[in-house]
């Protein structure tokens, strides 16, 4: 890995990214084609966290947080930190004292492959940080990393710029040319769950408004009269 810290990388445009938020994780998922989810393991740390905004990606050694210190530098109000290591350490790469420096340049959330202490300082400042342990485990600053550089979290590319939505579903990220075009087709998508919503309060069965039963009958699935007891 080459130590380099990219500045200014574009953006994805702020509105589309904003309406990414409102969606959810769970719309933009299906929105964009069941593509940019970073897989299961990326947990809000508090209930009920939710979070938009554009990457500062962060590759860090295991164990060694320096370059998150540096990628706070570069983070601009609107972004998200995504953060990962170039193999798995779960020790407490953040704490209060950096999201207290992230929330102070408006940056919007953290997402790390790590763990992160200081989770009721975390919680009580009601910053959005999504981590796959909780570890008091320290690091140390002594290799260096790169920032605003591509990123892989589950087999998901990351890019800096792209927009990064993150929820109590999990964390998906959408490439920063498709944004716009992934929120026109999940308002289209949220449009459709609301009219859906309405029709099974109303007790019409997803079975007939999905049209389910001619694919039923293609598997073969009958339904038979269960017999009655004692014959």
């Amino acid at each position: 890995m080459k130590p380099v810290v990219v500045v200014d990388p574009p953006r994805a445009d702020p509105a589309a990214v904003a309406e990414l938020g409102e969606l959810g994780v769970a719309t933009v998922h299906e929105a964009a084609g069941r593509t940019g989810l970073l897989g299961t393991r990326l947990r809000p740390v508090w209930p009920g966290a939710a979070a938009f905004g554009t990457a500062v990606t962060v590759l860090c050694w295991p164990g060694d947080n320096l370059m998150i210190h540096v990628a706070v530098e570069q983070a601009r109000p609107g972004d998200i930190l995504v953060v990962t290591t170039t193999s798995p350490s779960s020790d407490g790469f953040v704490g209060e004292l950096i999201v207290t420096a992230l929330a102070a340049r408006d940056v919007h959330g953290l997402v790390t492959t790590t763990g992160v202490r200081d989770v009721a300082a975390i919680t009580r400042a009601r910053f959005p940080v999504w981590a796959e342990a909780v570890s008091a485990q320290g690091t140390v600053k002594a290799t260096a990393g790169a920032v605003n550089v591509p990123i892989c979290i589950a087999g998901t590319v990351i890019a800096p710029g792209d927009a990064v939505i993150a929820d109590e579903d999990g964390v998906v990220a959408v490439p920063r040319r498709d944004a716009a075009a992934v929120a026109a087709a999940g308002r289209l998508r949220a449009q459709r769950e609301d009219e859906a919503r309405a029709a099974f309060a109303r007790g019409e069965l997803s079975l007939d408004r999905y049209g389910l039963r001619p694919e039923l009958e293609r598997l073969g699935v009958s339904y038979v009269r269960a017999e009655p007891d004692g014959s």
